[in-house]
């Protein structure tokens, strides 16, 4: 190996348009399947997520440059979750014209992950690699939008606005309605008027005093109705909503709070425009926490519905009044109070210092959108593994009447839609790497999104080797010394390995074997069950019993002689005295060991298994020990075999052989 060999793994996750970490957006905002991901040929160690390309290649910044060693890549294939093979690019060096050093493409059919990484090279790698995928369909789709005179930007509207997942209904702040509050209608004289969408929101205070009980806000508002109608003349009450001190909101003037009707409120600015009047009198001190999230809540709600920022700005004529004459423009905050639009104190001193704060919640985003969990999947470092059916759980802390929805995004697009008072649902991905986003609306019309990465895993993993027993050295004291061995896999990740039987025990996923020790003539049963990161598992056993086959069994050449010891198995053994002598056995099993006994005087014996051999051992020990199983052998499955041994070296004592079956 070259002192100064390398080997770079490009983990590639990509899990927006441009190759950024962060969560897809909606399919609005950009093309769900680039044409061309350029992705940076980055240190890690496991394969990533991409979307879908089915052409590759490798890339750098100067057309001059090479590659030291061999760029090796390997894909997964779309759908499948299945991984290709490690191939090799080819590279045949620059051209004139070349704006890049590049490998030679690579089509490597419909793909939705890659990893890449080079090999055997001593120098740098050049400045600037990075492997680009390309999607072609991506492109010819391109072509025959262009082909059939379609407009890209008319095409996204169309889908913008072609209704493939069901939509909650816009969320209507809670309130009393009219006939929650008892209004009067016989008293109401004309039909409602309607009006273009909301531009402005006015704030007022009815200057009613603050010496009220909550339960007596209907009777306040009846008593407005009263007084707007029969002694000023209007048609209604005047305002379209009302807040008490309480937080309550009541609808005011008929006509349906979904809709533009015209009010009486603000001289001159009635039109395209909607009022809410807090009950009480606001000069001196202003209005709760909870009466603020009130107001901003109707204001988000009438001005959202129109896609105006509660919290900017705008340009509206004034139909007459006594601050701005007919046909004069005024710049009006979105949310304004009653005096900017008229000679007036109203909405008092203090609530009027209290509309910026209004204005921030009203035209907020969605804020502390977060997931909390999602139940169906297992979490893995940053990503989450499952078999198919998640229930993402999410929360905010902006107030649930200020959401008007959460809409949940697979990849980019919409999968599912939820009203704004729900936290969880839950869906279905197909197998494959996935980013799946919430996005939480605000009624104000601004967003918010997070995303988590999710590879959907249906299939479990596999026990590549075993689980197998085989016999090893030790000692053969009522028991006999054996190996558990295996190795299990998955594409994504072996979470766990567990023995469930004869005892539950985790073995954990760093090793790959375990020793024990069984009770001879008895059969034993050792059951595994490996998991990957999706929770799939898969089970695997094996069954064997342990014999101890005496040496008198054994076909013998050459000189032996029976030896009596307590020490010895069932008190007896053979010692070779003379070089040259043998012991043969033939069995049925998939594992044998040596049985002997040893001192410092012992000899040497050399074995043989099917008739080659296998190499010469030293029996000899520094203290004398009895039943020790010194050579052990073991095949893939059971067949029929034969063990020799020869005295290389006088001092032999056999003591039999071990089989598994």
């Amino acid at each position: 190996m070259h002192r100064y060999r390398t080997k770079f793994r490009a983990a590639l996750l990509v899990i927006a348009a441009a190759v950024t970490a962060g969560p897809v957006p909606p399919a609005s905002a950009a093309p769900a399947e680039p044409a061309l991901q350029r992705i940076p040929f980055a240190d890690a160690a496991t394969a990533r997520i991409t979307r879908p390309f089915s052409l590759l290649g490798v890339t750098w910044a100067d057309p001059t440059a090479a590659v030291d060693g061999t760029i090796r890549v390997r894909t997964r294939t779309l759908g499948t979750g299945r991984w290709t093979p490690w191939q090799a690019l080819e590279a045949d060096g620059s051209t004139t014209g070349d704006r890049r050093g590049a490998s030679d493409p690579l089509w490597v059919g419909a793909s939705d992950a890659v990893e890449a990484h080079v090999v055997g090279g001593r120098r740098p790698l050049p400045a600037g690699l990075r492997v680009d995928l390309i999607n072609p369909d991506a492109d010819a789709a391109a072509i025959r939008r262009a082909a059939a005179g379609d407009d890209p930007a008319m095409s996204r509207r169309a889908e913008k606005g072609a209704v493939r997942v069901p939509m909650p209904v816009r969320p209507v702040p809670r309130m009393v309605t009219r006939a929650g509050w008892g209004a009067n209608e016989a008293i109401v004289k004309v039909a409602p008027t309607y009006t273009g969408p909301v531009q402005v929101f006015f704030v007022h205070h009815t200057a009613s005093g603050n010496g009220y009980s909550c339960a007596d806000s209907a009777s306040i508002v009846r008593g407005i109705q009263a007084y707007q109608v029969r002694t000023r003349g209007w048609d209604d009450i005047g305002y379209n909503f009302l807040v008490d001190k309480c937080g309550r909101i009541f609808e005011g003037r008929a006509g349906g709070v979904n809709r533009s009707v015209l009010g009486a409120h603000t001289l001159g600015f009635n039109s395209n425009a909607s009022a809410v009047a807090v009950i009480g009198t606001f000069s001196g001190a202003g209005v709760s926490p909870t009466v603020r999230t009130a107001i901003a809540t109707v204001a988000a709600y009438k001005l959202g519905a129109a896609g105006n920022p509660p919290n900017g700005k705008v340009v509206i004529t004034s139909g007459g009044g006594n601050r701005y004459p007919a046909g004069t423009r005024a710049v009006l905050w979105r949310i304004s109070g009653h005096r900017d639009a008229g000679q007036t104190e109203c909405p008092g001193n203090a609530l009027y210092r209290q509309l910026p704060a209004i204005r921030a919640i009203a035209g907020a985003g969605p804020a502390g959108l977060r997931y909390l969990r999602m139940p169906g999947a297992s979490n893995y470092h940053t990503t989450l593994y499952t078999k198919g059916l998640i229930r993402p759980l999410w929360n905010v802390t902006t107030p649930s009447a200020l959401i008007a929805r959460f809409e949940v995004y697979v990849d980019g697009k919409l999968a599912v839609a939820t009203p704004g008072t729900h936290r969880t649902t839950t869906l279905r991905v197909s197998p494959g790497g996935h980013v799946v986003t919430i996005r939480a609306l605000h009624l104000s019309g601004r967003a918010t999104m997070v995303g988590a990465n999710v590879i959907s895993d249906a299939v479990a993993p596999v026990f590549n080797s075993g689980p197998t027993l085989a016999l090893r050295t030790g000692a053969l004291n009522g028991t006999v010394p054996v190996q558990l061995q295996w190795t299990a896999t998955d594409v994504n990740g072996v979470a766990a390995v567990a023995m469930t039987r004869p005892s539950a025990v985790d073995l954990g996923t760093a090793v790959h074997s375990r020793n024990g020790a069984l009770a001879p003539g008895r059969p034993a049963t050792f059951a595994l069950r490996a998991a990957d990161r999706a929770g799939n598992t898969v089970d695997g056993s094996v069954t064997r019993t342990p014999v101890v086959v005496s040496e008198a069994a054994a076909q013998r050449t050459g000189t032996w002689r029976t030896l009596s010891n307590p020490g010895y198995l069932g008190g007896v053994a053979l010692g070779g005295i003379a070089a040259g002598s043998a012991a043969t056995w033939t069995f049925t099993g998939n594992s044998a060991a040596i049985a002997v006994s040893r001192a410092a005087r012992s000899g040497q014996l050399r074995i043989f298994v099917d008739g080659i051999d296998q190499g010469l051992i030293d029996l000899r020990s520094p203290q004398t020990v009895y039943r020790q199983a010194v050579w052990s052998r073991s095949w893939p499955t059971s067949g029929a075999h034969t063990v020799r041994v020869e005295v290389e070296r006088p001092g032999v004592v056999l003591d039999g052989l071990v089989v598994l079956r």
